[in-house]
C-alpha cells in the first residue's frame, strides 16, 4: 500500500509504536518507511534512544526503554516524520510538528486528521511551542480520544 499510495497501512504504523504499556509515558514514534540518507534524529537525541547505525541509509529505530519523549527529535526531523505519543485512557496526547498558517492556539479545538487526509475526530490544542532551532516548525500538543492514537498524524483548522 505504501509504495502505491504513499500511505502506510495500519499494521505498518503500529509496527513503529511500542507495546501499549510503554505508552503510559511519552515515546517518540518515527515513521520513516524508506531507506534514505538522513540522521538528524539520531544525532539530536540526548539519550541515544534513536539508532541508525553506521549506514546512514538505514531506517531509524527507537529504543523505547531509553526514550523519554523529550521531543528534540520531532523538531530536528527535516521530513516531519516523528511524533511523540502518550496514552492515558480515555485520552491520548500527541505532540506533532506543524508548519502551516494560521498557527493553532492553546484552547482551540481543531480536526484530528489521519494519514489519508480524512478527519477522524477532534484535537484539543493543549500547547504550542516554537523551537529555538526551528523557528518555522511549531510543536503542537494535542489531546485526542485514545482509540485514535494509531490514526491521527496531524490537525486541520475547523472553519467557523
Amino acid at each position: 500500500m505504501l509504495h502505491k499510495t504513499g500511505i502506510p497501512t495500519i499494521e505498518q504504523v503500529k509496527d513503529q509504536f511500542p507495546e501499549q504499556s510503554k505508552l503510559s509515558k511519552p515515546k517518540a514514534i518515527i515513521e520513516c518507511y524508506e531507506d534514505i540518507p538522513c540522521n538528524p534524529c539520531e544525532t539530536s537525541c540526548p539519550f541515544q534512544a534513536i539508532i541508525i547505525g553506521p549506514d546512514i541509509n538505514q531506517q531509524p529505530k527507537v529504543d523505547f526503554d531509553k526514550c523519554t519523549g523529550c521531543t528534540i527529535c520531532v523538531t530536528s526531523c527535516p521530513g516531519l516524520a516523528i511524533i511523540v505519543a502518550e496514552v492515558h485512557h480515555p485520552h491520548a496526547i500527541i505532540k506533532i510538528p506543524y508548519e502551516f498558517l494560521p498557527r493553532p492556539q492553546k484552547g482551540e479545538v481543531w480536526h484530528a486528521v489521519n494519514r489519508s487526509g480524512e478527519i477522524v475526530g477532534d484535537a484539543n490544542i493543549l500547547q504550542t511551542l516554537v523551537s529555538r532551532r526551528q523557528d518555522r516548525t511549531l510543536l503542537v500538543s494535542i489531546q485526542i480520544d485514545s482509540s485514535l492514537v494509531y490514526e491521527v498524524i496531524t490537525i486541520r483548522r475547523k472553519h467557523a
